[in-house]
Formats: C-alpha cells, sequence, structure tokens
C-alpha cells in the first residue's frame, strides 16, 4: 500500500510540473502571436514606404491599413486564446501572468496600430 501513495504521489507531482510548464508555453506563445502582429505592422509601414510616389495613394495606403487590421485581429486572437487556456489550468508552483495583463498589451497594441494607421494616412 505505501508503494501505491508513492507512486500516486509522484504522479500527482508530474501532473503539477506539467500545468505549470503549459502556463509558461501559453505565455511564450501569447508572446509569439503579439510578434506575428508586430510584424503585420511591420509590412504596413514598409508598403507605405514601397508605395509612397504610388496613384492613387489610397489605394496603397488602403492595402496598408489591410495589413493594421489584420495585426488587431491577430492581437485579440491571442488574447482570446491565452485567456481560455488559463481558464482551463490550476497553476500549482508557477505563477500565470493576470488575464488583466494578456487584455492590457492587446489594448496598448491596438491603439499603437492605429496610431500607426492614422500617421501612414496622414502622409
Amino acid at each position: 500500500m505505501a508503494e501505491d501513495s508513492e507512486t500516486e504521489e509522484k504522479a500527482k507531482v508530474r501532473t503539477e510540473w506539467a500545468a505549470d510548464r503549459t502556463i509558461m508555453a501559453n505565455e511564450r506563445t501569447f508572446s509569439a502571436w503579439m510578434g506575428t502582429g508586430l510584424g503585420a505592422v511591420g509590412v504596413a509601414i514598409g508598403l507605405k514606404a514601397v508605395f509612397g510616389a504610388f496613384e492613387p495613394t489610397w489605394a496603397a495606403k488602403m492595402v496598408a491599413s489591410l495589413f493594421l487590421l489584420i495585426a488587431i485581429l491577430i492581437y485579440w486572437s491571442a488574447r482570446t486564446q491565452a485567456r481560455k487556456t488559463l481558464m482551463r489550468l490550476k497553476e500549482k508552483d508557477a505563477e500565470p501572468m493576470p488575464v488583466r495583463n494578456f487584455t492590457l498589451l492587446a489594448t496598448v497594441m491596438t491603439i499603437a496600430t492605429l496610431a500607426t494607421g492614422a500617421i501612414l494616412w496622414s502622409l
């Protein structure tokens, strides 16, 4: 009986570690998606640079704006998925980043992306 109890305890510890690793992987994935969104912003800025003299200018700006919209969708999709993952997990040793931090980062990135769009349209 003591051997079964010890085996169960070891299995419990391994499960807790797996949950902790999942929390950290969730945060890394969120960060990667934020980077992907910033890549879309970079494409929008690059399009403005490449097609600066393009006529009609509204067409180049519209395509750049599409990439900015894609970036915003990526930010909020990442936030939603990170939140879903955290809601399914119970942390043991690792302390996950609070959902409000995911929301705050997605909000700030959205504001910065919209400001980038405003600047691109004013050029």
